[in-house]
């Protein structure tokens, strides 16, 4: 009797307490859960200190993707309809410059130059990659000069490098024309020689893009695991098969990365053309590319709309190569 009695004084005392302190201190039952809106509130609040924070990192480089990128964009699109004056101003002229193109037998001209220097453009991608390759061989010594002598020409401004080249490439007194002679070949004049004028600057260009080329190659070939080549010379695999076999499908995103870059640059040439021939060589028709065609029509003949309408065409050419690459790359293109 007496352990009972204590038992519901024990109860009545502690019933008392929790009226005491009230309906928010007593303990939950019966699958009663404590109220999310604390813990909710705490979650937003920390929720919307990393959207601010994100949104203020983000904001300088979406600026300046929508200044310098995205509105020249939109503008050039609103000039393309457009007409400019001898005298200045503009009248919208709608879809007349885009007629123009179509028919534009010197645009098309330009366009099978450029896609000319493209192709042999291209050439320097195996060069650069049995380059890598030769120079990744073990036990070879100087491979930091070679990696530097390569690497000097693209820090090198393009305007330079092509006044160097002309001489280079003069009839009477250059270089190239002097080895060939001591060879026994006889040379031409291969800058004013529409036959040769685009193929001899292509391998300028060439020459030009080999360092970064040959470097990215050289970090790819150092990044692929010895146990395969370990495990292909067990097998009797020799060099030329582990490079087929190994070392190019290891480093074909890197190869497809060097791809993207060689063909937009290419499609972009315009500098080195200009310096190496110029409006007043003889050869110079022949080795126009479209983006010289947009200098001569904007900036020479103030013919800005029309000018704009081909800056657009160009665009759209690189971005439809550009998905093209994107698209055969799953086809060749092997990511570990």
């Amino acid at each position: 009797m007496s352990s009972v009695a204590t038992r519901t004084g024990g109860a009545a005392t502690a019933a008392a307490r929790a009226s005491r302190r009230g309906p928010a201190s007593r303990p939950s039952g019966g699958g009663e859960h404590p109220a999310p809106g604390r813990p909710a509130r705490g979650m937003s609040r920390m929720r919307r200190n990393d959207l601010f924070w994100a949104a203020v990192f983000i904001l300088p480089t979406l600026l300046g993707l929508v200044v310098f990128y995205l509105w020249p964009v939109v503008r050039t699109l609103l000039i393309s309809f457009t007409e400019t004056g001898p005298f200045g101003g503009s009248e919208w002229v709608g879809l007349d410059n885009y007629t123009h193109l179509l028919g534009d037998a010197r645009l098309w001209e330009t366009l099978l130059n450029t896609a000319k220097f493209t192709v042999v453009a291209l050439l320097g991608i195996p060069i650069a990659l049995v380059i890598a390759a030769l120079l990744s061989t073990e036990g070879l010594r100087g491979v930091r000069v070679y990696r530097v002598l390569f690497f000097l020409p693209v820090v090198t401004m393009p305007a330079a490098v092509g006044l160097i080249w002309r001489t280079l490439y003069n009839g009477d007194v250059g270089v190239v024309n002097a080895m060939l002679r001591a060879v026994g070949l006889e040379g031409t004049n291969w800058l004013s020689n529409p036959a040769t004028a685009l193929y001899a600057i292509a391998a300028v260009g060439i020459w030009l893009g080999l360092g970064t080329q040959i470097v990215i190659f050289l970090a790819a070939i150092q990044g692929v695991p010895k146990d395969l080549y370990e495990a292909a010379s067990l097998d009797g695999a020799g060099r030329i098969r582990q490079f087929w076999s190994i070392t190019l499908p290891q480093i074909s995103p890197s190869v497809f990365f060097i791809s993207v870059l060689a063909v937009i640059g290419a499609l972009q040439t315009f500098d080195l053309i200009f310096v190496m021939t110029g409006p007043t060589n003889p050869a110079y028709p022949a080795t126009e590319t479209i983006v010289a065609q947009f200098y001569q029509r904007g900036f020479v003949e103030n013919q800005q709309g029309y000018a704009a309408a081909i800056a657009l065409v160009i665009l759209v050419i690189i971005v439809a190569v550009t998905a093209l690459q994107f698209r055969l790359q799953k086809k060749w293109v092997h990511y570990v």
